[in-house]
């Protein structure tokens, strides 16, 4: 049953089955073999045709996928429980946006490190939408992210706000801006239409680098307040470029270490 499940996953994950099979080095067909006693264990249908080679799941997939994540969890914990004699060490995964993990995550990290000396902690930097997948597919235990996504299977919690600015060289027609999934994009998306700009745009996929750029007098770009240094000048925005900072959490979480955690995160930014 482990190695249909483990199938399942990589088949729901991929929606293909020739790559499913590529990732688990067995053949299209036993691939298909497997999904197939899978439905008649289930006695239902998983995945429908999608053209030649993709496949699209059904409603009893997301829910199998999602319990199967569970599952995973679940082993996982009892696998530790076990070894508990060797008293292995918890190991905690958290994945934050650019922002969020320059300017906010190392004052996170100070208390929790000091609140759970015994904890393993692995930090890990993505934009908004790569910490959210992260989440959903269980990769990592929390998430902090900058643009307001929600996901089946992911709890979403709002701890802060952050200003945003207009900053470096105010006289420059050269924009520096960040890629379309970042999540400063759309605010600088919605400033332009607001005010009719037509951007002379330099991409820059990330924030520190921008930040370098600016302090070096080359354009200007909207940035966090509170990555604002002396070198540059600024240009300070309406409360509408306000933003939020959301906390992520599997809504299944096993360890009770990791309940703490999340507890002692959300009491954070609460004081």
């Amino acid at each position: 049953m482990f190695k249909l499940l483990t199938t399942f996953r990589i088949a729901y994950e991929t929606r293909n089955f020739s790559k499913a099979a590529e990732i688990l080095f067995i053949s299209q067909p036993a691939v298909s073999n497997q999904i197939k006693q899978l439905e008649e264990e289930l006695a239902c249908t998983l995945f429908k045709r999608k053209g030649k080679q993709e496949m699209h799941p059904t409603k009893s997939a997301d829910m199998l996928y999602v319990r199967l994540l569970n599952l995973a969890d679940d082993w996982k914990e009892t696998t530790r429980l076990v070894k508990e004699s060797n008293r292995e060490k918890l190991t905690c995964r958290i994945s934050a946006s650019n922002t969020f993990s320059v300017y906010y995550l190392p004052e996170l990290m100070k208390h929790l490190v000091t609140i759970f000396p015994d904890v393993i902690f692995e930090l890990d930097m993505k934009n908004s939408e790569e910490v959210l997948e992260t989440i959903k597919k269980h990769s990592v235990d929390f998430g902090f992210i900058e643009k307001p996504l929600m996901t089946d299977g992911v709890k979403r919690v709002e701890i802060k706000k952050d200003e945003l600015v207009i900053a470096g060289n105010l006289t420059s027609d050269l924009w520096l801006s960040r890629e379309e999934t970042s999540g400063v994009f759309h605010y600088m998306e919605r400033y332009f239409l607001r005010e009719n700009i037509n951007p002379n745009r330099l991409y820059v996929k990330n924030n520190e680098m921008i930040v370098k750029m600016l302090e070096e007098g080359i354009g200007k770009s909207l940035i966090s307040k509170r990555a604002v240094t002396e070198q540059m000048e600024v240009k300070p925005l309406e409360t509408s470029f306000l933003r939020s900072f959301y906390f992520l959490k599997k809504n299944h979480l096993v360890t009770g270490e990791l309940l703490e955690i999340a507890k002692e995160i959300e009491l954070f930014y609460l004081k």
